[in-house]
């Protein structure tokens, strides 16, 4: 399996932005489709979007879509999340995944995860 570390979150106020990075050591990188989920407190866990092994096809969800963009760099095995326009609603743990199989568009294939990073949002 793939090891994930998450780095970046942070307190921003709304209307801000941040950049998330996941960092994959383990095995092959561009064998993985890759993705990140959030969950806030009582919540449960929300695909927040993925990127395909080559970085040709990405998926948003629409709470986060024309907001967020997520993209990878294979030679430093690395996948991103970029965030702007930051609401309160944003707020939650993000965690990076990587999925072995299946698409992007198949949530439920992710099946290795990082630790998470806390992203908080002021309002």
């Amino acid at each position: 399996q793939v090891q994930l570390v998450e780095s970046g979150g942070g307190l921003v106020q709304a209307g801000g932005s941040l950049r998330l990075a996941c960092l994959a050591s383990g095995q092959t990188f561009t064998s993985y489709n890759m993705g990140w989920f959030r969950q806030a407190p009582g919540k449960e866990r929300e695909y927040v979007g993925g990127i395909s092994p080559s970085g040709s096809n990405t998926f948003a969800s629409n709470s986060v879509k024309g907001r967020f963009t997520i993209s990878r760099d294979n030679a430093k095995n690395t996948v991103y999340l970029q965030m702007n326009s930051l609401k309160p609603e944003d707020t939650a743990v993000y965690y990076c995944a990587a999925a072995g199989r299946g698409t992007i568009y198949q949530p439920t294939n992710f099946n290795s995860w990082g630790q998470g990073t806390q992203v908080t949002v002021s309002s």
